[in-house]
């Protein structure tokens, strides 16, 4: 399949750190009140996270990270996120380590000792999981966090990629209007990736299994925030709108994510994704937008144009044919550009 319109290239969030091996690893545990402050001691004094490597962990809690990150002043700033969220649920238990395999690995694996809504989140990701068993490596300047969501409905799971897409893009703008930046249009290139100025700056990874009768998801999520290379980051583009304005900074952006996100869950699991659905479009890159479609009849491959007019409520793309013939368009499950590789079912 081509697109019609200039083709976007996908690259990976960044890759200046190599992916080596750790022997140990380090992990902050912190809490947004007492009773998260709680579990943070109640894992600490058992040992009871773990990483599926059996890579070995120290676990400390807040209280005790003093002298872990000195006077780094690029860390993560944990008391800054939990000062900025005001969530019932999601972003208040927070485990943050200073270089991390995979942020993902440690909330999946542990879902069942985290409090649902547990965020994990790291200055420097070596072995990041992407789509189709792709690993990402994250230098510092990344904002990468994993999290955690509990759903009953195993059919609205696939969904849960668009929401956290579009908490993405409403948060980036909120902490610009709060700060008085320049808006920044962060944009949705479906299913789960995010741009900028025509250049990939974030992408999304969902997983789920299925456990005494619900569906945990694990979310993982990176943005490019202050690392300008290999393509461009959020406070690059921001230094180009307005040279003098104060930069984002990560902590306010995941902390505004929650924020957002909790509204935007509770919206769509007591409604349906058709309560986001307008300002999902509004935000996402392919209203309107022609393709071309290769179906093949027989020992013949026949191109056919559609337009995307939305999702299906499963998800997918819809799409309306020349011939006004309405269609379903899925992933072939081998193009890393899933622009490239649609394959066309009719409604």
């Amino acid at each position: 399949m081509q697109k019609l319109s200039p083709l976007i290239s996908l690259r990976p969030l960044s890759f200046s750190v190599a992916a080596t091996a750790m022997d140990s690893c380090v992990l902050v545990l912190c809490g947004k009140s007492s009773v998260e402050d709680d579990v943070a001691k109640r894992l600490k004094n058992n040992n009871l996270l773990k990483l599926p490597d059996d890579t070995q962990l120290s676990l400390l809690l807040h209280s005790e990270m003093e002298n872990l990150v000195k006077d780094d002043c690029d860390s993560f700033n944990l008391s800054l996120f939990m000062n900025s969220i005001s969530t019932a649920r999601f972003g208040r238990f927070l485990i943050w380590s200073p270089r991390l395999s995979s942020t993902h690995d440690v909330v999946s694996h542990n879902f069942s000792e985290l409090p649902v809504g547990s965020v994990c989140v790291t200055d420097i990701q070596f072995k990041g999981r992407g789509r189709t068993k792709n690993v990402w490596e994250s230098p510092k300047g990344c904002l990468m966090y994993s999290f955690t969501v509990e759903m009953e409905d195993g059919r609205i799971v696939p969904l849960i990629q668009y929401i956290v897409s579009l908490a993405i893009t409403e948060a980036v703008k909120d902490v610009c209007d709060n700060k008085g930046l320049p808006y920044i249009d962060l944009k949705i290139k479906w299913p789960n990736d995010l741009y900028l100025n025509g250049l990939k700056v974030g992408g999304i990874l969902c997983t789920s299994t299925y456990r005494s009768r619900k569906f945990h998801v694990s979310v993982g999520v990176g943005l490019n925030v202050d690392n300008d290379q290999p393509t461009t980051c959020l406070n690059a583009v921001l230094k180009d709108i307005s040279p003098a304005s104060i930069l984002l900074k990560r902590e306010e952006i995941v902390g505004a994510f929650f924020d957002k996100f909790e509204k935007f869950f509770d919206l769509f699991i007591d409604q349906g994704f058709k309560s986001l659905e307008e300002l999902y479009y509004r935000t996402w890159l392919h209203s309107g937008q022609r393709v071309i479609v290769e179906d093949k009849i027989g020992d013949q491959v026949v191109q056919n144009v559609v337009t995307i007019q939305g999702l299906t409520s499963s998800g997918y793309l819809l799409a309306i044919g020349d011939d006004y013939q309405m269609c379903e368009l899925h992933p072939d499950g081998n193009s890393f550009d899933f622009f490239k590789g649609l394959v066309r079912r009719k409604i």
